[in-house]
């Protein structure tokens, strides 16, 4: 079987890569040009470059080959110009398929990596409960935004199909919470504060946090490749719910429980900062992590959602908690130098 993984250098990409060559899959990683190969270096893997913002130049880089499986994680989660979210996420998604289509390739899946912050700052009644499938998606930052945009496209495109008596798409839909793990880089930014003595953190109504390993999440991919119903949506997280100093708790015992100084700030400096933030970044050029979509993303409070339809339909079961999944990171971390 043949498998096309997009976004294949990056954080999620490269672990989904690795598992499509242990289960023994043609496995074909999408890159750009000046993407770092640094976690693509087995010899079984065969790069293709892929230009996810022209859908004629797709055709001409896909042509020849027919996949049975695509795994779409290609995306951004941070940008200068809010426009660049759709232009990647959205309209990328949109260039893919019709490129796909166009060559008719015999797609049997097409599994397509969103996110639960499609859903917005819903169900923040204390107590919380959790966020479903059911529930009007309110996307409060401009990725959600996009990456729910994409969904709708998936879904529109699939009943055109359809509708011209022809095979609905064989989309399945994947909205992971907070995916941490080796590599990842957001989160380690926290490790790295840590380890200086200092932790951070916003709002002192409670907020209830959701997390997923990474190996988890690729867990997910393979059964929604093996299992998963056409049109589906399935949350995923580590079946857990945890509060916001948690993380950081077990991060600093990792770390050997470095002295620090725990700043906890009302909304409204945080307000600030990423305000600042994000008029530094334009200034000059640079992406930063303190920009406006982080600061919707930090004051939602709940981040609970329902994985019991991933758990019945695709038979998912989370294997790395919390506890287990940061001492992987941090000594992934360490091993290489990161900290």
């Amino acid at each position: 079987m043949k498998i096309l993984i997009t976004g294949a250098s990056g954080f999620i990409g490269s672990f989904i890569v690795e598992e499509a060559v242990n289960r023994g899959f043609e496995t074909w990683a999408a890159v750009r040009k000046s993407s770092s190969k640094a976690f693509l270096q087995d010899e079984r893997i065969h790069l293709i470059e892929l230009n996810l913002s022209s859908e004629e130049q797709l055709i001409e880089q896909l042509k020849g080959h027919q996949f049975d499986y695509v795994v779409h994680a290609a995306g951004v989660t941070k940008c200068l110009d809010k426009a660049d979210f759709h232009r990647i996420n959205t309209e990328g998604t949109q260039h893919l398929v019709r490129a796909l289509m166009a060559l008719k390739m015999p797609l049997r899946r097409f599994v397509y990596i969103s996110s639960l912050s499609i859903m917005g700052a819903i169900r923040e009644q204390q107590p919380y409960t959790e966020i479903r499938e059911s529930d009007e998606a309110k996307p409060n930052t401009a990725y959600g935004k996009s990456k729910l945009e994409a969904e709708q496209w998936l879904e529109a495109y699939s009943q055109q199909l359809k509708a011209n008596s022809q095979q609905s798409f064989p989309y399945v839909i994947l909205r992971p919470t907070g995916v941490y793990g080796p590599r990842e880089r957001d989160y380690f930014m926290m490790a790295k504060s840590i380890k200086s003595h200092t932790d951070f953190a916003v709002g002192y109504k409670q907020q209830d946090i959701t997390f997923v390993y990474v190996t988890d999440v690729v867990q997910a991919i393979f059964l929604a490749i093996e299992k998963g119903v056409t049109g589906r949506r399935y949350f995923l997280s580590d079946g857990e719910v945890y509060q916001s100093s948690t993380f950081s708790n077990l991060i600093r015992q990792e770390l050997g429980n470095p002295w620090w100084i725990r700043i906890t700030a009302p909304i409204w400096v945080l307000r600030l900062v990423t305000f600042f933030g994000e008029y530094y970044g334009r200034l000059t050029g640079k992406v930063t992590a303190l920009n406006n979509d982080k600061y919707n993303i930090m004051r939602q409070r709940n981040w609970r959602c329902d994985i019991e339809p991933a758990r019945k339909e695709l038979g998912y079961e989370p294997q790395v908690k919390l506890e287990e999944g940061v001492r992987r990171s941090i000594k992934w971390y360490k091993d290489n130098g990161w900290l």
